[in-house]
């Protein structure tokens, strides 16, 4: 019997990604950003999140992805736990959905896409097309948002 993953999919640049539902605070529309001066470009700057300030990413600078979307985005915010402790949360095009996947959906080699992939890179998952379990409908790159995040904050302790 297979086990489960629960995830949450989102869009970033035209294509589909994941992440862990475990590492998810809350899922908010996009609201007013206050810059910070001379922060990197990965780093949008600060919001009030219900009395917390809270950082704000640009998922698209950290994984050097163009940024196609004009339209309304949202803004996953992660727990604590998943970045050092701190209230940090990730600007994306749009989620979709939370899904169920089984683990035999899931190829975790990612052998040959070099190694800056495999730093952020958890797995593909594979969507079978409804009612086609053999045939893939799309894939899902599976993010590993704690090893990115914690090399995300490695590289600001250093700079």
């Amino acid at each position: 019997m297979d086990e489960y993953v629960e995830i949450v999919e989102f869009e970033l640049g035209g294509e589909h990604y994941a992440l862990d539902i475990q590492l998810v605070r809350e899922i908010v529309e996009m609201k007013p950003i206050t810059e910070i001066p001379r922060t990197p470009p990965y780093i949008k700057g600060i919001m009030n999140l219900r009395g917390e300030i809270t950082t704000i990413l640009s998922l698209n600078h950290l994984l050097s992805i163009a940024d196609q979307n004009d339209g309304e985005r949202k803004i996953i915010v992660l727990i604590p736990d998943a970045s050092q402790g701190s209230n940090v949360g990730m600007i994306v095009d749009d989620v979709h959905s939370v899904m169920h996947v089984p683990e035999s959906d899931i190829d975790l080699s990612c052998e040959g896409y070099g190694e800056q992939v495999a730093d952020y890179l958890r797995g593909i998952i594979k969507i079978p097309k409804e009612g086609y379990e053999e045939e893939t409908e799309r894939l899902l790159l599976w993010l590993d948002m704690k090893r990115l995040l914690d090399s995300f904050f490695a590289d600001a302790q250093q700079g």
